[in-house]
């Protein structure tokens, strides 16, 4: 069969593979890294759910906006972002995205599009929508993908966005990771309808429920989704049935699940399901993904050791940041750390922009009597 638009060539699915080892490694180590007190506060680990950011990541391009919720490492790295930067800002390291002042749940990466991690519960889904609101206004052929929890679709901010998203046919596809729990609570226990894309019919916009335990159902998914928004259809809601490995955070002993539950799930390990596929497919050897796992261990441990050898923010950081300081306005981080030149970077538009887009006229208001 000849590929078709929804159908990863062999380097893309090489890449999948890749970025799902990657981060799972990279929150492996995250998580021991934890233990030993090298990382403090919060700690959300991605492990389990590889697939959705991965194969959303795959199918949109490089320059599409997206914005994630607190359980964000593997986003930033799915979509590009240095694993030593990221590990260093998990370790409060200046060498950090941040400087080490976003910490786990508050990762950016301005040069791939990431618009970072939100610690506050659906606090994303408003910014994604303005997202939207700025590429059709400016004329921009961009989409933004917005990742956040079954939780946060609870949020009274969530129908406030798809509201507006559907009446104004912004081009965002909501992504909602399903993986059950909000924290410890099912969302059986606290949703009348935890068939998450079914809301999408009270806003007249297209949902749909998707695989995130299978990357290539997310990748053909989502493919669809993003071609229909960037055609000016309007917003997509799409639910990706996932499930986390780990508990809510490195705080959470997951006593809600039972253990046969949580064996039962990991009999569906993404990353092993992609493997033993390329295998059957003969698209790689057993051996060729285990170089590939053995390269990304590499990399991951280079990361903890560069992250571990980075320095303590300076003690007038602090004062920082908090304003863009005078000729600061275009810091790059990776050029700031590591002295790479950064080529892509998010424009700002210009003064003289011709906006096309017509927001509807509003009527005037009817005389009593």
């Amino acid at each position: 069969m000849p590929p078709t638009q929804a159908t990863p060539t062999k380097d893309q699915l090489l890449t999948m593979y890749r970025k799902m080892y990657l981060v799972r490694r990279f929150e492996e180590r995250a998580g021991q890294q934890y233990g030993l007190r090298k990382i403090a506060g919060f700690c959300h680990l991605y492990i389990g759910q590889e697939a959705v950011a991965v194969g959303a990541v795959e199918a949109a391009r490089p320059d599409d906006y997206m914005i994630a919720a607190y359980r964000e490492h593997g986003h930033a790295l799915a979509r590009g972002a240095d694993a030593g930067m990221v590990m260093a800002e998990l370790f409060g390291r200046d060498a950090g995205y941040c400087k080490g002042k976003g910490g786990s749940m508050h990762i950016i990466d301005l040069e791939h599009y990431f618009y970072g991690g939100y610690g506050i519960v659906g606090g994303q889904i408003p910014l994604a929508t303005g997202m939207g609101w700025k590429s059709k206004y400016c004329n921009e052929d961009r989409v933004t993908l917005c990742f956040f929890g079954e939780a946060a679709a609870n949020q009274g901010s969530f129908h406030e966005s798809l509201n507006m998203a559907s009446k104004w046919k912004l081009p965002v596809i909501y992504i909602c990771e399903n993986n059950r729990y909000g924290m410890g609570t099912a969302i059986d226990r606290v949703a009348a309808v935890p068939e998450i894309a079914r809301r999408a019919s009270a806003y007249a916009m297209r949902g749909e429920q998707m695989d995130g335990m299978d990357v290539l159902a997310v990748y053909e998914a989502m493919t669809d989704a993003i071609d229909y928004a960037r055609k000016g259809k309007g917003p997509v809601l799409m639910e990706a049935l996932t499930y986390r490995f780990r508990g809510h955070s490195m705080a959470d002993p997951a006593t809600y699940r039972q253990r046969a539950e949580v064996e039962e799930e990991m009999k569906r390990d993404p990353i092993l399901k992609l493997r033993e596929y390329l295998v059957k497919k003969k698209i790689a050897k057993e051996e060729d993904l285990t170089a590939i796992d053995e390269e990304v261990k590499k990399e991951v441990d280079e990361a903890v050791a560069f992250a571990d050898a980075s320095p303590e923010p300076a003690l007038e950081e602090i004062w920082r940041d908090i304003l863009v300081e005078e000729g600061e306005e275009d810091v790059k981080p990776r050029e700031r750390v590591l002295g790479k030149k950064v080529e892509s970077w998010p424009e700002t538009p210009p003064p003289d922009l011709k906006v096309t887009w017509e927001v509807e006229p509003r009527q005037p208001a009817k005389k009593a009597g």
